[in-house]
């Protein structure tokens, strides 16, 4: 991702907030490079670019209102700083995700994002190879991280939702910490009459202590404006970019196809001939992981680059 170019650390508040005004009043703000006439997924990144800082120039606003409230001088202007700090990182953050889009619109070459779903052209089950979702069967993953092991269920259940006129069928995704719930999610799939396994949407309950925290991530297809994805293809091919989601600002998860002859060991086995993906999403720009998929077995790995991380594939179990 392109590096935008940090902000002077040394301004004052008040020359800051004049800035902010021109900021903000001003559409052609050096973010927007690209004089070119621009199409319609390059305008929806344009609009999230201000979305974002309107949202950046609020938190900022009511930062500085809470610490106006701190009769401690000392500690007001450490919030103060600590305000200014954020907005500089969140102004940065917002910039780094518009570059994100823009560049994944030149990647996918489209001018918009808006799939046509015919429910007509969609099956009962799910037996692409390299995402075979069987009722019944479990997939365990294990994975070694600072705060502890984390195990994580992905189930596939009996039940069906019906999306976008759709028979999704339901996986129950529960991520364990040491023990502890952290996450529990319900994807829902389909498969077309092509062999291209569909991401309809997600509704994922997020846990901090044992109590429930958020829904963040949540999104299902045609529900405010959110589409359907591709999770998997029928015939991958090396150099494929894809969106398995499209929820702005809450899921954009994309997949790059980088290799059909991997090989690896876990320990559930050791696999040749693997299909590998790069998955990454403008909304954490940098951000990424490599995904290993066995012919016949499905996801067996998934490493994070940045931190070394690897979720391993340990035993799939059947519960008819």
């Amino acid at each position: 991702m392109k590096q935008v170019i940090k902000r002077n650390q040394g301004w004052s508040f008040l020359i800051l907030s004049l800035i902010l005004s021109l900021f903000f009043i001003n559409q052609g703000h050096a973010a927007q490079p690209r004089k070119k006439t621009i199409n319609l997924c390059q305008a929806s990144g344009k609009n999230m670019l201000q979305s974002g800082l309107a949202q950046v120039r609020s938190d900022y606003w009511l930062a500085l209102a809470k610490a106006d409230n701190i009769p401690n001088p000392g500690k007001k202007k450490e919030a103060q700083n600590a305000a200014k700090k954020k907005l500089e990182e969140d102004i940065e953050l917002s910039e780094d995700q518009y570059e994100a889009r823009l560049e994944l619109c030149e990647d996918l070459k489209e001018e918009y994002y808006q799939p046509e779903i015919n429910p007509d052209h969609f099956v009962d089950y799910i037996d692409n190879p390299y995402l075979p979702l069987v009722p019944g069967m479990v997939f365990v993953y294990e994975k070694e991280t600072a705060e502890g092991l984390e195990t994580i269920h992905f189930e596939v259940t009996q039940e069906k939702k019906e999306i976008l006129g759709v028979n999704c069928a339901v996986v129950r995704d529960i991520v364990h910490l040491e023990g502890v719930v952290v996450e529990d999610t319900f994807d829902y799939f389909a498969q077309d009459q092509e062999g291209n396994v569909w991401y309809f949407g997600e509704l994922s309950k997020n846990y901090e202590n044992g109590e429930l925290t958020d829904l963040a991530g949540s999104w299902i297809g045609g529900v405010d404006d959110a589409q359907p994805g591709i999770l998997m293809k029928a015939n991958p091919q090396i150099g494929e970019t894809y969106r398995q989601e499209f929820f702005l600002g809450e899921a954009e998860d994309v997949a790059g196809i980088r290799s059909l002859s991997e090989s690896t060991q876990v320990p559930f086995g050791n696999f040749i001939n693997l299909l590998e993906t790069e998955d990454y999403t403008p909304i954490t720009p940098g951000a990424n992981e490599f995904k290993f998929y066995h012919y016949g077995t499905g996801l067996v790995l998934v490493i994070n680059p940045e931190t070394g991380e690897r979720t391993e594939l340990v035993d799939i179990q059947y519960h008819p």
